[in-house]
């Protein structure tokens, strides 16, 4: 895809590449769509930590922008709901919790004080992370609704032993305190931001539930190897390559692949460049000829591909 991505910068070292991956990468999970999932099913949404959740609730019908009370993994609290669903993205059905209730005008009216709170909290900590002279970035903080716990979400280099400053903590606020320390995706996908492609991030708009994404999905979209154009603002490589790799692979099957030979006008050329966006090929032939044709052009028979 060199008409797309110039080639312009040198490709960097396996070891250079293979540090923009998620760790774990697991290519053969389950799909989502191989589960039954309960009906009505809500796709809801964590607004401080912009994490999706999937719920069903026994008889309310809710709307989308509906404030709903639910459980979810800090406690319980508001969730933003998004919508109905039909096949939720890289969850197992055990992973659907229940709705509790619609928020009352009295939760919105919390809410609305701890966000005022929230500001004095964020303050405070990074006051007392300077006095404990603690190497960590604090990226948001949040009170839960429905439980007397706040929520300090962090980034570090290396792991924290915060024990001192989680009891100055709780003796400021005299209530529960979690401290999350959590990856450069995660930081990411708090805070927001735009992309290269000028959009906003796709782990803070689209989805948290995106598969690892490796090294062969670039490879099989015909990327550029070089960590500047295949790796986003968290400098690992970019979400967009998990949602689009699929599309690419099931393109590819009915495209010649890149370096194989036939013969045309008397002439053997090699395909040097297989586009599945646009939809050309190139090719090169041994008299230094370059073609660029339409895919539609080539044809495969008994095996061997043909340009028509």
């Amino acid at each position: 895809m060199g008409s797309v991505f110039d080639h312009d910068l040198p490709e960097e070292t396996p070891e250079e590449i293979a540090a923009l991956e998620d760790p774990q990468v697991d290519e053969t999970a389950p799909s989502s769509g191989e589960v039954v999932f309960p009906e009505p099913l809500y796709h809801l949404k964590l607004e401080y930590s912009s994490e999706s959740l999937y719920a069903t609730a026994e008889a309310d019908e809710y709307a989308a922008g509906d404030q709903v009370l639910v459980p979810t993994r800090y406690g319980k609290d508001l969730a933003l709901v998004m919508g109905k669903v039909r096949v939720p993205i890289g969850i197992r059905a055990d992973d659907v919790v229940f709705i509790e209730r619609k928020a009352t005008d009295h939760d919105l009216a919390q809410r609305e004080d701890l966000r005022e709170k929230e500001t004095q909290a964020f303050s405070i900590f990074r006051e007392k992370v300077e006095q404990h002279h603690l190497e960590m970035k604090l990226i948001a903080t949040h009170y839960l609704v429905e439980e007397p716990k706040i929520l300090f979400f962090f980034s570090a280099e290396n792991r924290v032993d915060f024990r001192d400053l989680v009891k100055d903590l709780v003796s400021i606020f005299k209530m529960r305190i979690e401290l999350r320390q959590i990856g450069v995706r995660d930081e990411s996908r708090i805070t927001g931001g735009l992309g290269v492609c000028g959009r906003p991030f796709c782990c803070h708009a689209v989805t948290d539930k995106l598969r690892p994404v490796s090294i062969r999905m670039a490879k099989d979209q015909g990327l550029s190897l070089n960590s500047m154009k295949i790796s986003g603002q968290c400098g690992r490589l970019l979400c967009c390559l998990a949602y689009e790799h699929e599309w690419y692979c099931e393109a590819k099957k009915s495209l010649p692949n890149e370096g194989i030979r036939l013969r045309y006008e008397e002439i053997n050329f090699r395909v040097t460049e297989v586009n599945p966006l646009t939809g050309m090929i190139r090719l090169l032939g041994e008299d230094g000829r370059v073609l660029k044709i339409p895919s539609t052009r080539m044809q495969r028979v008994d095996g061997k591909w043909r340009i028509q």
